[in-house]
Formats: structure tokens, C-alpha cells, sequence
């Protein structure tokens, strides 16, 4: 019963990740001045990162300094910019369906090179929650923009890749650390792309201020030093699928706030994504990933 419990809180604290990275998009779209995707990566992670070492105060080991280069890349770095690309070129429902592949990355990074076969359930229950999300999220209206399609791939790769290697790894580091060096280097990699790619801030206003504030404490510092507990506690599949929590966020937060639509076909799809989440935590409780 313990040990149920211990897996059932793990579960929901690793899901309030995604559940508040699923408030990037309203943020973005309706607070950050525009244009400025490296810029948002950057505010986001960096003073994040630099607040959780400063903090903890531990330096890893200096063996390990390149693999953690490595996760910092594809967790942060790299998936922080193209997140916020596709953030500005696409609706987020058409993101989040081509994120959604991130759990059968992770399946297909374990065949093949740990030639761990995939559990069955999990990963008809991965394709389910791919369907669910075209179901839930896609309309005819749905502006597929080749650059963002392009970054919105690449970004689950590197999210997916970044959960199995971080796994796979397990840098003796606390969690807190682990996570605050992650940000940091993260942030180091896009400033000079920032500072390249974009345009200067213009003066912000105190929402602007607050917008950035909010996904730097909640969605980097947060949210991330939660995704990290899970990825040490759970396997790597029962991790990526808790990313359909995110667009499923974001669907709630546009409807309430931002008044778009649901139909019942949404609803269906909404259903078939929970579902799909459930099994594949149910398939692969007792499963290392």
C-alpha cells in the first residue's frame, strides 16, 4: 500500500509539469511582446538557474560535466528555443499533436539501444493519445506553418531524448542541483542566439515583467525540479506521456479565458488522451525505463 501510494504521488507531482508548461502558450500569445522566442527561452531558464545554484551550492563531479552538458542541451537549451518557435508560428493544438509522439521516441531510444522491448499496452496507449490530441486539437482552420511544424519535432525529439539519456545517466546530483545546472547551462547556450536572433525588448510593462517572472519561477525553476524528481522515480515512457498534460492544459486555459470553442468531437478527443496518460502509467508501473 505504501509503495502505491509513493508511485501515486510521484505520478502527480511529476504531472504538475506539464500541467503548468501548459500555460506557455496563453502567456505567450496574449503577455510577451512579440517576435521574441529566444528571448522568452532565455528569461525563462537562466535566472532560474542561477537562482537554484546559488542556492544549493554543488558542483558536479568533474567526469560527469560533459554528460550534463549534453542534458542541458537537449532539456533546456535546445528545447526551450524550439518550443518558443513553434509557440509563435503555430496554434498550440497543432504543436501539441506533433509533441505528442514524445513517448514513442523514448520507446523506440530503449528498443534500440537497450533492445528493451516496449510494453504493448503503453504503446497502443502512446498511439491513442497521438489520435486524441488530432482529435481533440486539429481543425481545418489549422495553419501548418513548415518552420514551426519543423521546430515542434525537433523540440519532442529533444524532450524525448533528454527524459531516456537523464534516466539512462542518473547524475549523482540532487535533484534541486541537477536541475538548477540544467537551467543555468541551458540558458548560457541561448544567449547568443537571443542576443543574434532577436530583436531588443522594448521597455516592459509591470504584466510583461510578470509574465516573464512567472515562467521563470513556475515554468522553469518549478516545474522543471518536479520533472526531474519523476524522471529519477518513474520510467522514462510513464514520464514523456505525462507531457499530454501540457496542450490538454492549454485547451482548458484557451477555453476559459480566451473563449474558444469545444465541441463534443473536442471532448471525445480529451477523453482518449486522459485514457491514453492512464494506461501508460497502469502498463508501466512496474517497468525501468
Amino acid at each position: 500500500m505504501n509503495s502505491l501510494h509513493s508511485v501515486f504521488k510521484d505520478i502527480l507531482l511529476t504531472a504538475l509539469a506539464p500541467v503548468i508548461w501548459g500555460s506557455t502558450y496563453i502567456i505567450t500569445s496574449q503577455f510577451l511582446p512579440p517576435d521574441r522566442p529566444f528571448t522568452a527561452a532565455l528569461l525563462r531558464t537562466l535566472p532560474a538557474g542561477l537562482l537554484l545554484v546559488l542556492w544549493m551550492r554543488r558542483l558536479p563531479a568533474r567526469q560527469h560535466w560533459w554528460r550534463l552538458l549534453v542534458l542541458s542541451a537537449l532539456n533546456i537549451g535546445f528545447f526551450q528555443a524550439l518550443l518558443f518557435v513553434a509557440a509563435y508560428r503555430l496554434p498550440g493544438g497543432l504543436a501539441a499533436v506533433v509533441g505528442a509522439i514524445q513517448p514513442l521516441m523514448v520507446m523506440f531510444l530503449a528498443w534500440a539501444v537497450d533492445r528493451q522491448q516496449p510494453v504493448l499496452v503503453a504503446l497502443w496507449a502512446s498511439i491513442a493519445g497521438i489520435v486524441g490530441m488530432g482529435v481533440l486539437l486539429l481543425s481545418p482552420d489549422s495553419v501548418w506553418n513548415g518552420p514551426g511544424i519543423a521546430a515542434a519535432l525537433l523540440g519532442a525529439g529533444c524532450m524525448a531524448a533528454g527524459a531516456w539519456l537523464t534516466r539512462r545517466w542518473s547524475l549523482p546530483l540532487p535533484v534541486m542541483a541537477l536541475t538548477g545546472w540544467q537551467l543555468l547551462l541551458g540558458g548560457l547556450i541561448l544567449l547568443p542566439v537571443a542576443l543574434q536572433m532577436d530583436a531588443p525588448l522594448p521597455a516592459l510593462t509591470t504584466l510583461q515583467i510578470a509574465a516573464y517572472g512567472y515562467l521563470s519561477l513556475a515554468g522553469a525553476l518549478l516545474s522543471y525540479s518536479l520533472w526531474f524528481r519523476g524522471i529519477a522515480r518513474l520510467p522514462s515512457v510513464a514520464v514523456t506521456s505525462l507531457s499530454l498534460l501540457s496542450p490538454l492544459t492549454a485547451v482548458v486555459l484557451g477555453w476559459v479565458f480566451l473563449s474558444q470553442q469545444m465541441t463534443g468531437l473536442s471532448l471525445l478527443g480529451l477523453v482518449l488522451v486522459l485514457g491514453s496518460v492512464v494506461m501508460v502509467q497502469v502498463s508501466t508501473r512496474r517497468v525501468k525505463g
